[in-house]
C-alpha cells in the first residue's frame, strides 16, 4: 500500500464525484491502517496521519465547490 500525499491543487482540478469517491477510498485505507496498527502489522504509523490530513483537506475543498456554486451541485 502506497500512501500519496495529494496536493490542494491537485485536488481542486478533479470533479465533485472524483473527490467524494477518493473520500471513500481514503476513508477505507484509513480504516483497514487502523486496523493494522492495532494488531502491531503496521510499519508507519504516520500513514495514518497523512491519510487522515488529505481527507480533511477534500473536505474542506468539496465544501468550498459547493459554496462556489451556492451549493446546488
Amino acid at each position: 500500500m502506497v500512501v500519496i500525499k495529494l496536493k490542494a491543487n491537485e485536488i481542486r482540478k478533479m470533479t465533485s464525484e472524483d473527490i467524494i469517491s477518493k473520500i471513500r477510498e481514503s476513508k477505507v485505507e484509513l480504516l483497514d491502517l487502523r486496523m493494522k496498527n492495532a494488531t502491531g502489522a503496521l510499519e508507519n504509523p504516520s500513514k495514518i496521519n497523512i491519510i487522515k490530513k488529505d481527507i480533511a483537506r477534500m473536505m474542506t475543498i468539496l465544501k468550498e465547490k459547493e459554496n462556489s456554486m451556492g451549493g446546488n451541485e
